[in-house]
């Protein structure tokens, strides 16, 4: 009959005994290095405790800083900005559907009725999202009125997010530089405005401008290749047809 040796008896021979006695001092070298690193960790803890607690302390400080900051400071301020905005926003509403609108857009921008205008509330209100779209409405109004390179540097400064405002801002950059004549750049913003949100909409209106701005530039093959988009991926965008002539010239000149 087959026997087997049991697991955990006692060593017989002395190189079992040898093995054994090696196992427990290994196991046992383990065990003290632990309490070692341990000791030390509690050391060092008790002999920086005023370190430690000072560094929660200052950090326990910021976040309760930042907190009163946000609610006694800066949300008060967000909604007396947005008060104080009212009527510029109503002026450049009106502006935008007028006729005869320079004298819209400049009570927009200055100010009227003992309000604030749109360069008063970037000036005051700067740090706020209020000044911050203050910076969107001020950008058109000044593209508007022809004070294209304020157009520019207000739009550039504004920081966008929504889907629909972020594509106009950068078009409306575009826009200011096609009207200096720049149709290089102006082609590189209207490219950035159809890429920031694509849809049916802004996507093929600043493609097309893209496209023409190429042409302007004297950049044919980058024409073609903005104005064929409109005809591929927006068959039935009101802007097909309007695309199809410009990608026609684009296709002879190139």
């Amino acid at each position: 009959m087959a026997t087997y040796k049991k697991r955990g008896g006692r060593p017989k021979t002395k190189v079992e005994q040898q093995t054994k006695i090696e196992e427990g001092s290994a196991t046992a070298e383990v065990f003290n290095t632990l309490d070692e690193g341990a000791n030390k960790a509690e050391q060092w803890v008790a002999n920086n405790q005023k370190y430690i607690f000072g560094v929660i302390g200052l950090v326990a400080l910021a976040i309760l800083g930042y907190l009163a900051y946000q609610t006694y400071i800066q949300e008060p301020k967000e909604a007396k900005a947005m008060n104080e905005m009212f009527q510029a926003q109503s002026y450049w509403e009106q502006a935008m559907t007028a006729v005869e609108n320079d004298s819209l857009f400049n009570l927009a921008l200055k100010g009227g009725n003992g309000q604030y205008g749109f360069e008063e509330i970037i000036a005051k209100y700067g740090g706020t999202d209020a000044g911050n779209l203050a910076k969107y409405y001020a950008g058109i109004a000044y593209l508007q009125t022809g004070q294209y390179q304020k157009a520019i540097e207000s739009l550039d400064g504004f920081k966008a997010t929504d889907e629909i405002l972020a594509p106009q801002a950068k078009g409306g950059i575009g826009d200011a530089f096609a009207a200096l004549g720049e149709f290089g750049d102006a082609m590189d913003y209207y490219k950035q405005a159809a890429n920031l949100n694509t849809n049916d909409y802004t996507t093929p209106k600043y493609l097309l401008k893209a496209g023409k701005s190429a042409i302007e530039a004297g950049n044919y093959s980058e024409a073609v290749s903005l104005l064929s988009q409109i005809k591929e991926r927006f068959p039935e965008s009101t802007f097909v047809q309007e695309a199809d002539i410009f990608l026609g010239q684009a296709e002879v000149m190139q």
